[in-house]
């Protein structure tokens, strides 16, 4: 093939910054539906154990980082991002499967307004329905009392965790990173995700240091991206316990220690009884899940 006839090579303005742990599957599955040349960076926070390495070999403009394992989430990301070079960067997880063109049109977003420091899609299940936590709003009692009665379900801005319509706009104060881009310089600026939590509420961490500076955040419903919700090798009891634990960290920082109480009584008395309910109709792993849910509120993450 001459030079002439050879396509040309796409300058990319943005890195595409995965944290993979025991994700090797879903990572080669999200790969092969990418240009090899995109810019990309793996951290591997499970020390090398499935390989991930390998799945970079052809791929000119990756990078590998081994992220020394149990870092967790954010600790992992903040590693990406801080050592990238490009000004955007767009975050991933391993079981999503955004297309070029929605990552270009989220960071084209962050170039046509300085003020927006993220711009994410929405994350829809293997129903082809959005999915519940595509972002959310800041906890409050009545909030969390909405979250446990269900009434989210008619009311969906009411309780703590977004389910937009496609198309309809919609204006969380936070965004989940399963597929966001991110401004890179303001994001650090911000002092990137907070790396008190290992895994979750790390997003509403950093919605809410986005809102306290005044800057803009942005939920693109009219771009849905597909995704598997099993991008980790983690147990989903253990990332459960996990998630409770995380909830309970987040109230701690931001609210009065009665205000705290009774947010996660209420998270506790609700999440009870969908145990129970989960039981009485046969549904012995949901019942399970709810459990790990309620023992992270009240005993904290899991041992190592």
């Amino acid at each position: 093939m001459s030079n002439e006839e050879q396509p040309a090579m796409r300058r990319w303005e943005y890195e595409v910054v995965i944290v993979s742990y025991h994700s090797r599957g879903q990572l080669e599955q999200m790969l092969a539906t990418l240009p090899e040349d995109l810019p990309m960076v793996v951290i591997d926070n499970a020390r090398g154990a499935d390989k991930v390495q390998e799945l970079l070999v052809d791929r000119p403009n990756s990078r590998y980082l081994d992220s020394g394992g149990g870092k967790g989430f954010a600790k992992a990301a903040n590693m990406g991002i801080r050592s990238s070079r490009y000004e955007y960067v767009i975050l991933g997880n391993p079981d999503s499967r955004p297309t070029i063109e929605i990552m270009d049109a989220l960071v084209d977003d962050l170039r046509a307004d300085s003020s927006l420091v993220t711009s994410a899609a929405t994350m829809k299940g293997h129903d082809g329905r959005p999915e519940l936590g595509n972002g959310g709003w800041e906890p409050t009692p009545r909030r969390v009392l909405m979250h446990v009665l269900g009434a989210h379900k008619v009311a969906p801005r009411s309780g703590l965790f977004a389910r937009p319509t496609p198309g309809r706009e919609l204006e969380p104060e936070w965004l989940t990173g399963a597929c966001m881009a991110v401004r890179r310089k303001t994001f650090l600026e911000l002092g990137a995700f907070d790396e008190t939590f290992y895994v979750y509420n790390e997003d509403m961490a950093l919605g809410r240091a986005i809102r306290e500076a005044g800057l803009k955040q942005k939920l693109r419903t009219d771009l849905l991206v597909p995704h598997g919700a099993g991008g980790s090798g983690a147990a989903k009891t253990w990332m459960l316990q996990m998630r409770g634990a995380s909830m309970v960290r987040y109230l701690r920082k931001h609210n009065a220690p009665g205000k705290v109480n009774a947010m996660r009584s209420m998270l506790v008395a609700g999440y009870a009884g969908r145990t129970v309910l989960s039981r009485a109709r046969g549904r012995t792993t949901t019942a399970q899940e709810h459990a790990a849910y309620i023992k992270g509120l009240l005993m904290g993450p899991p041992k190592p």
